[in-house]
């Protein structure tokens, strides 16, 4: 079920806001909407995907994270894989463990083997998880706590996987509106005092326990759908973020974040954005 290698010493991440050392991605060379896999996809597979406009917006997300004194990693596109292009989703790590992910949706099996050889190819040590389905876009770490969003790609018996081999670690499952794909297009943590959310994703009795352990910024609905939610924090209080979500924005600098706009533009007509293009293997 899942191989336990010894030497985990070129992975680490212990939050979402450490400062961002080394991260996957892959260039959205073969993107489009094949199949329509969320509720975003819905609204844009008659017009699809400029992948040409993708390719550019991707290279300048690139460029911002290189300018931050981030590692990038570049997985090889494949045209077999529409969607490679979010690769949190095959991949997350949790402290010195990195999982490889187990997809639920067809068109996207297969993403993970790509990311299992690279990391062969370079003797990084990761435990493919195999028996129930579960993706990173569900998961979320903060110290010792993880969150971990139950949807229509990670299910609970996944999750209890990892309560029984991760005893270091409080893992609270999240129930939310499965509509949303994926836990982190309506909550994300920015610092160990404050994360986004879209509340109306969620029960009540759960925002009201977010809000007991940080300060909520709330993300509108219209913001939400342009995946304000979906920011990536890359350390010292800077957040990588669309320019079109202006209030999100505001707010996060309203609070002390310095916010680096990107034209993402392009790719979120796919259903993901900053968070969900990007799979974090080192923070320090």
């Amino acid at each position: 079920m899942v191989k336990i290698i010894q030497d985990q010493s070129q992975v680490h991440c212990q939050s979402e806001y450490e400062t961002l050392k080394k991260v996957v991605l892959c260039e959205p060379q073969y993107m489009e909407i094949k199949e329509v896999i969320n509720d975003v996809q819905k609204q844009y597979v008659n017009d699809n995907i400029d992948r040409s406009l993708a390719i550019s917006q991707h290279q300048q997300f690139e460029k911002a994270l290189e300018n931050a004194g981030v590692e990038v990693i570049k997985l090889t596109p494949s045209k077999d894989h529409p969607e490679q292009v979010f690769t949190r989703d095959i991949g997350f790590t949790l402290g010195n463990h990195l999982f490889i992910s187990e997809m639920a949706n067809p068109i996207r099996q297969g993403e993970e083997k790509v990311l299992a050889d690279w990391m062969n190819e370079h003797d990084i040590f990761y435990k493919k998880l195999s028996e129930h389905s579960i993706e990173g876009g569900d998961v979320i770490v903060d110290g010792h706590r993880v969150f971990i969003g139950i949807s229509h790609r990670t299910s609970m018996d996944a999750i209890k996987v990892l309560q029984k081999e991760l005893t270091d670690f409080d893992i609270l499952p999240i129930v939310f509106n499965p509509k949303y794909l994926h836990l982190d297009c309506v909550f994300n943590i920015l610092s160990a005092k404050d994360a986004l959310i879209f509340p109306d994703a969620l029960d009540k009795k759960m925002v009201e326990l977010l809000s007991s352990m940080y300060n909520l910024i709330e993300v509108s609905e219209s913001e939400q759908f342009s995946m304000g939610t979906n920011v990536l924090s890359i350390g010292q209080n800077r957040v990588i973020s669309l320019p079109i979500n202006h209030d999100v924005n505001l707010q996060m600098r309203q609070h002390g974040y310095q916010v680096i706009e990107v034209d993402f533009s392009e790719i979120i007509k796919s259903g993901g954005s900053f968070r969900c293009c990007s799979m974090p293997i080192e923070r320090r």
